[in-house]
């Protein structure tokens, strides 16, 4: 191959299909005669110089097997070639990034709300520990009375069921009575106050 005239399509098909000198002078050839042309298209359609040099390797190494294949047989320019096998492997790889991109953004927002559950739920175990050492302090009936009616969500008849107490009345005055004595408690101690209405955020 006579480096010192252009070369043409033929003599650069016929020099990929012989030996590795005359297979390099023809790469040689490629890049000097349709990189800058390549590149352009990667750099407009959102690549960069190291994206354009790494998709012009793929594209020549793909031409290279399709000649050596005869899977190219003239019908278009060696140049309509290159640009189309080099489009198509740059689109290729626009979808796989944007695909990766939408799979990382789901799996940090998908981190993001499981942290959040992990705390919330972690919150929300303390305080009801920090609640149950509270209402243990007003004793065993009363405990079992606000439990019954926060926590199950038990109406005065279906608590009635659950205990001990002779009506449904007498159980609604000892809830009240079960909640003063729990204002009372709060009073003495305004720590304690503070926390219960921190922990009332959760177990509401």
């Amino acid at each position: 191959m006579n480096s010192e005239r252009p070369i043409s399509d033929s003599e650069i098909v016929q020099a990929l299909k012989k030996d590795k000198k005359e297979t390099e002078k023809a790469i040689h050839a490629l890049y000097q005669h349709y990189f800058f042309l390549l590149k352009n298209f990667i750099i407009n359609n959102g690549g960069n110089e190291q994206d354009a040099e790494d998709i012009f390797q793929e594209t020549v190494i793909s031409f290279i097997d399709m000649v050596r294949n005869d899977k190219y047989r003239q019908e278009a320019s060696i140049k309509t070639m290159l640009f189309t096998i080099n489009r198509n492997i740059w689109y290729t790889e626009v979808t796989k990034r944007k695909k990766t991109e939408t799979r990382n953004k789901m799996y940090v927002s998908d981190n993001i709300v499981e942290d959040k559950n992990i705390d919330t739920y972690i919150s929300e175990r303390e305080s009801r520990k920090e609640l149950m050492q509270i209402i243990d302090k007003l004793g065993a009936q009363c405990k079992q009375i606000l439990l019954l009616f926060y926590y199950e969500n038990l109406n005065m008849k279906e608590i009635l069921v659950h205990t001990s107490f002779e009506s449904e009345q007498v159980v609604r005055n000892k809830k009240y009575k079960c909640l003063k004595q729990l204002e009372l408690l709060m009073k003495e101690d305004q720590t304690l106050y503070e926390k219960l209405k921190n922990i009332l955020k959760y177990v509401q």
